[in-house]
């Protein structure tokens, strides 16, 4: 192998150009990979600060580890370039499915994402200096310049990456396939700088090794790709117990329904989002009962759910024909979509989606609520908040002072609100800082909790005008329920004095103390 002599003088500009294209979009498909090992972690554990933190930082802290380790490599950048594109592709094109086989397998996310995160890091650091150096070979400029013309480029290509992931590769590829998109372009980017910028520079043995990377990982990716949506599927089965009959990632989430069957038809459907668990059929009107009817004991002509996409708390609010109209807002309209089409969740949601007294709306429902108040829009005589619990950045706003605060505006001066408010058992702070957060928002409470064996011992809170605590019935023209009653109700509002906390903090937008208080809560179980 020898060092690449300067092209012509006349081929001087156009191969400065590929150079820096190669710069480009290196930068970009590095992007990608960073930003795809982050929505990975965003699916499978729902930690996003956490989790980007330690991505952005291993990343970071390895490119510098790369830039180092590229210093002796110099020495032959051409042969050096292409090979660190190979293993870049290589590495990157398999993080995304790696990673989930070993989410779901083998219980090691965490530390296969800190060695992934390693190894791309350090490659892309040796990427800029190799690159400078051919830069340099190709026609010397002052230190200053160099560096300029490169990092324009690196950091015009981050931009393409970084909008190219959400709004391009995403929606059109998904998450799995994107990425090996992605290293294929890393590919491309070393065969075309050295393959044919600098093929009369190599000498034969170095030409043939290139091709013969170049070509094997070229291989493995082609395999990987035909493959990726099998190995998928059976990574993502071994995280459930039963079937899974519908999966799919969509812009918000990952969706999951399983399905266990008897002769007589399905004995245990299961929704699990980003793998959680949302309901289970055996027990899930235990939950949805216990949710919705206390909130309807007083008006119910316009009823307003936030959350709840698959349709069961809607199913028990159209239970009562004096129910005139219900909004029911829905962060993802993909659940929406399965809610209406799915035939054993229409079947378990008796089609509520098709009900002409519904409509639904896909949104945020922060910022909806946000912008019906902004409005003025037409009070609720009861707002049913069935939300999932407050793990997240994501979910946290919907716990907060303010967020209820918004919502108390939607809510009639009879009407009632009602929210689940996670476990008492399993995380009493929790349960405790949302009451508090509740009434600092300007309600009167009363909280509740009943026994829902696929969850435990689960917590509400019914609101109502303030100064006065709601009184926790069901509506005198109640439907028959299957497990609550007056006797079941009145049992509900004793919680354990070993369960009682007092010591809690109001949550706000800015100090999501709930985040922090179900995170460590929740860790332990």
């Amino acid at each position: 192998m020898v060092a690449p002599a300067a092209p012509p003088a006349h081929r001087s500009r156009p191969a400065r150009v590929v150079i820096l294209g190669a710069a480009l979009l290196c930068a970009a498909c590095g992007l990608v990979y960073e930003l795809a090992l982050i929505a990975l972690g965003s699916y499978l554990i729902g930690d996003t600060i956490v989790h980007a933190s330690i991505v952005v930082s291993v990343m970071v802290f390895a490119m510098g580890i790369g830039s180092l380790v590229a210093k002796p490599l110099q020495r032959f950048p051409a042969f050096s370039f292409a090979a660190v594109e190979a293993a870049l592709a290589l590495v990157g094109g398999y993080a995304v499915l790696t990673l989930y086989n070993a989410f779901a397998v083998t219980d090691t996310y965490m530390p296969v994402m800190i060695v992934f995160a390693t190894i791309i890091g350090t490659l892309i650091g040796a990427e800029i200096p190799l690159l400078m150096t051919l830069l340099q070979r190709i026609r010397a400029q002052e230190a200053g310049s160099a560096v300029a013309d490169m990092f324009a480029a690196d950091y015009l290509g981050a931009l393409v990456g970084g909008l190219a992931f959400p709004f391009l590769l995403l929606p059109t590829l998904g998450l799995v396939t994107g990425t090996i998109a992605t290293a294929a372009l890393n590919l491309v980017a070393g065969t075309v700088v050295v393959l044919w910028l600098f093929r009369r520079s190599l000498a034969r043995r170095a030409w043939v090794a290139i091709s013969t990377i170049v070509g094997g990982v070229a291989i493995a990716l082609g395999g990987l790709f035909w493959q990726a949506d099998e190995i998928e599927v059976d990574a993502r089965q071994q995280l459930f117990r039963d079937p899974i009959t519908h999966a799919e990632r969509s812009d918000y989430q990952e969706i999951v329904l399983t399905e266990r069957n008897r002769i007589s038809g399905v004995d245990d459907l299961r929704l699990f989002l980003n793998g959680d668990l949302q309901f289970a059929s055996p027990d899930e009107y235990r939950y949805h009962e216990s949710l919705v009817h206390p909130a309807l004991a007083e008006s119910r002509e316009r009823v307003l759910i936030l959350g709840g996409g698959e349709g069961l708390a809607l199913r028990e609010v159209l239970r009562y024909p004096d129910v005139e109209e219900v909004t029911l807002v829905e962060l993802d309209p993909a659940v929406l979509e399965l809610a209406r089409e799915n035939e054993s969740l229409r079947d378990l949601n008796d089609d509520a989606l098709a009900d002409e007294r519904v409509r639904t709306v896909a949104a945020d429902a922060f910022g909806w609520v946000r912008e019906q108040v902004d409005v003025g829009a037409e009070p609720y005589d009861a707002v049913i908040v069935d939300m999932p619990d407050p793990d997240s950045t994501a979910t946290s706003k919907l716990y907060s002072l303010e967020f209820y605060g918004m919502v108390h505006d939607l809510v009639a001066d009879d009407g009632r609100m009602v929210l689940q408010a996670g476990s008492p058992f399993f995380a009493p702070r929790s349960f405790a800082c949302i009451q508090e957060t509740v009434q600092a928002a300007g309600f009167g409470i009363q909280r509740y909790m009943v026994s829902v064996p696929s969850f435990g011992d689960w917590g509400f809170v019914l609101a109502g005008p303030a100064g006065a605590e709601p009184e926790l019935r069901l509506p005198d023209d109640a439907p028959e329920l299957r497990y609550l009653s007056p006797s079941v109700l009145d049992a509900a509002t004793v919680i354990p004095p070993d369960k009682v906390v007092s010591d809690v903090e109001v949550s706000t937008l800015v100090d999501p103390v709930i985040l922090e208080y179900t995170r460590r809560e929740w860790r332990t179980f």
